[in-house]
């Protein structure tokens, strides 16, 4: 089984983390994909994402790191995968990801999507409550690996 789990990763957290490590032990390959909105100006570009990702997940065997821009679906599709995953850190994540999820599934009933509840230690946490409390200076290192803390200060 192949299975995408798309995110902005802006920047990757102990949250995704968490999540990609739980899905990977569940699927055959999982490939994170990484979207490129050009409506929206991140703070990291994307080789930026791609490359703190491949670090972080790199004791992963079956984890691959792409870009994608477009629909989620037809990433899925593209990428030969029929599982989407998604994570859920509270209730009010479930409405919005729950259309989500249907309306994929209206676009291509072949691809299922698969909800993962963040762990608790990690449920309030975002890329940018991350990127809020590294522009005050605040200790970051239970929210991300040191690396992405690195590449917080560097910004």
């Amino acid at each position: 089984m192949k299975a995408i789990y798309p995110g902005s990763f802006d920047p990757v957290t102990y949250g995704h983390l968490d999540i990609i490590e739980r899905a990977a032990k569940v699927v055959d390959e999982l490939i994170i994909g990484v979207l490129v909105n050009n409506a929206k100006s991140p703070l990291f570009t994307r080789e930026e994402r791609v490359h703190l990702l491949e670090e972080t997940t790199k004791h992963l065997p079956n984890v691959k790191v792409k870009t994608f821009e477009g629909l989620t679906i037809d990433f899925a599709k593209n990428n030969g995968a029929n599982l989407i995953i998604r994570g859920l850190r509270a209730v009010t994540d479930f409405e919005t990801e729950m259309q989500i999820a249907q309306t994929n599934h209206s676009l291509n009933a072949d691809i299922d999507t698969m909800f993962f509840t963040t762990s608790l230690e990690y449920a309030f946490l975002s890329s940018t409550i991350v990127k809020e409390v590294a522009a005050y200076g605040s200790d970051i290192s239970k929210m991300v690996p040191p690396i992405v803390a690195e590449a917080l200060a560097d910004k």
